[in-house]
């Protein structure tokens, strides 16, 4: 019986019990009297029940009829309600949320976002995992519902928006044979050990292809996952780092480092937002990227758009 029935057949029934008169009912339901009159032939063969029976100009109700009527209003009210477009309403939303990105960003961006998230949705769980290359081409099976990371495009697979764009610098001690250079040469960058941050993006490939197409190579003396690792192993040595300038501009105001220009050109780093295209239309997530986008783009540590 269910395959032959849905909600517009259950309707216009509804609606035919309130008028009893299949023209008044097929204005309300806008279609066709002869529509009206085919939906009571389906709904009186899958009832077996007349339902309404006609008498002169009017239609009336059988005991059946009466007994679904009620049950009918509250049914489709429960559907309506199910199917309405409320408003969302953080202060009552509950969910695990998933954010992925750099070290860089769960030190000094997140904290925008918790101070946010705790006092307008604060049933809200916040998990945060270290974004890896890999997660992208297979991010719907990740259970990451947003991350960022640098891309010279956005991906075709994924929904995205441009958090900014910056190229890279040198980053070293603030005591360094090279902190007084305003400018320095291929071969004083190459001189020196050279540490990686292997966690989150690519941050520095760039600057080792503008090298090589100069005919240098630097040596990669030191990997480590994080930046808090990075400072401190840039602050006790003579190593470089060659990160965006605005990791680095940031870096440099919290400790003893400085930056300067690299010595050849490099392209832009580009910074991208992303989520899963089943989420474009979802309230609690369009919220919640709306306010990690504004922390990206507003926090003392973060990047603008050039």
């Amino acid at each position: 019986m269910l395959s032959n029935l849905n909600l517009n057949l259950l309707r216009s029934l509804y609606v035919l019990l309130e008028e009893c008169h299949v023209s008044r009912a097929a204005q309300r339901l806008h279609i066709t009297q002869s529509a009206v009159s085919r939906q009571l032939s389906q709904l009186r063969e899958i009832c077996d029940d007349p339902l309404l029976v006609r008498d002169g100009n009017q239609l009336i109700p059988t005991p059946r009829a009466l007994a679904m009527k009620v049950k009918l209003q509250q049914l489709l009210e429960e559907f309506d309600t199910l199917l309405a477009d409320k408003p969302f309403e953080p202060s009552t939303w509950q969910q695990e949320f998933v954010l992925s990105s750099s070290d860089y960003v769960a030190q000094y961006i997140v904290p925008d976002v918790v101070a946010v998230t705790s006092e307008q949705a604060p049933n809200v769980n916040l998990a945060y995992r270290l974004w890896q290359p890999e997660f992208l081409n297979q991010f719907d099976q990740t259970g990451i519902h947003l991350a960022s990371t640098m891309l010279d495009e956005p991906p075709a697979h994924l929904s995205s928006i441009k958090i900014g764009q910056d190229k890279s610098v040198c980053l070293m001690r603030a005591s360094h044979p090279l902190r007084n250079n305003k400018a320095i040469s291929c071969d004083e960058l190459i001189a020196f050990p050279h540490l990686k941050v292997t966690g989150g993006g690519d941050k520095d490939s760039k600057a080792d292809i503008a090298l090589k197409q100069l005919g240098y190579q630097r040596r990669i003396a030191l990997k480590v996952p994080f930046f808090s690792a990075a400072v401190n192993a840039l602050q006790t040595s003579n190593y470089l780092m060659v990160v965006p300038e605005h990791i680095a501009r940031n870096l440099s105001n919290g400790s003893e480092l400085t930056y300067c220009p690299l010595p050849f050109d490099t392209e832009y780093h580009h910074y991208w937002l992303m989520w899963h295209p089943k989420y474009d239309g979802d309230k609690a997530h369009q919220w919640m990227r709306e306010h990690v986008l504004n922390a990206m783009r507003t926090s003392t540590y973060s990047i603008g758009m050039n």
